[in-house]
């Protein structure tokens, strides 16, 4: 079986690291001429899907947007994951869940177990009860070439007190985290199966991280476009982690209405590259 590690930098390789958030938000909507419902948020999401085939392979649906709609909106989430994935494209849900014993695994098998119906290629998760309340989750994914994205630095400003203070081993409560998942990941001959959630709204070291520790650990990157940070400053806020990150856009790109997705997603990648180089 091939690790999660191993996809990722498959899908990487074959279509470059953007990653298209899926965040129908109510303003969005109303822009689109959608209703804020269900169905405009199926009508969003899945004209974001058709934008985003042969542009990027990676995509990332925030669960709370549909959640909201209830029942119905559990239905649309289903449809495009299991629809994304059918597409070719890496699926990670963000839903942020975290507790400790059955209720962690419980989470794990909702969002990674295979025949799930919410079932996506990797997840974000919260260990601030402590990296060790995943394991069942990290377990679950492990055995099935999934990934597990732990955030880490949020791209919040309300979330610096917490995550740079600093814990009883000298370290930031961010930085410590991230040492967790490296140690986690050491060994891997590329990615390991343990990714970060690492805002770009301010560099890393800000936030006591070593990007050094970050060579076999891939970083979810949110907080680019409409947060404020340009593509092209992907070296600034990560330093040697850079070549790492899985940059997240997400308003910027839909905020350009259903006609104009393909060319603002052009664009992010065009940046993108020129960052790269």
């Amino acid at each position: 079986m091939i690790g999660f590690g191993d996809r990722l930098r498959a899908v990487v390789d074959a279509h470059g690291r953007l990653c298209l958030g899926i965040d129908p938000h109510a303003e969005l909507l109303r822009q689109w001429g959608l209703g804020d419902d269900a169905a405009g948020a199926r009508a969003l999401a899945l004209r974001a899907l058709e934008a985003a085939r042969g542009r990027v392979g990676i995509v990332k649906p925030q669960a709370a947007f549909f959640e909201r709609f209830g029942a119905a909106g559990y239905a649309v989430l289903e449809e495009v994951i299991s629809t994304a994935r059918a597409a070719g494209f890496l699926v990670i849900a963000d839903v942020k869940r975290g507790d400790i014993g059955s209720t962690a695994a419980a989470y794990g098998q909702a969002w990674l177990a295979p025949g799930s119906p919410l079932e996506a290629d990797a997840m974000t998760a919260v260990a601030y009860q402590g990296l060790g309340s995943l394991d069942p989750v990290i377990e679950l994914a492990a055995a099935h070439g999934k990934g597990v994205f732990v955030l880490t630095a949020t791209s919040n400003p309300e979330g610096r007190g917490l995550q740079q203070s600093v814990s009883g081993s000298g370290r930031s409560v961010a930085g410590q985290l991230a040492r967790d998942v490296a140690v986690r990941n050491a060994g891997a001959s590329g990615w390991g199966g343990l990714g970060v959630v690492i805002g770009a709204t301010e560099p890393i070291t800000a936030s006591g991280i070593d990007p050094v520790l970050l060579q076999h650990t891939a970083v979810l990157g949110p907080g680019f476009g409409h947060q404020g940070t340009r593509l092209g400053t992907l070296h600034e806020v990560y330093g040697v982690a850079a070549a790492s990150v899985i940059p997240t856009v997400t308003r910027s790109v839909l905020s350009a209405g259903p006609d104009g997705l393909e060319a603002a997603l052009d664009a992010h990648r065009a940046e993108l590259e020129r960052a790269s180089a």
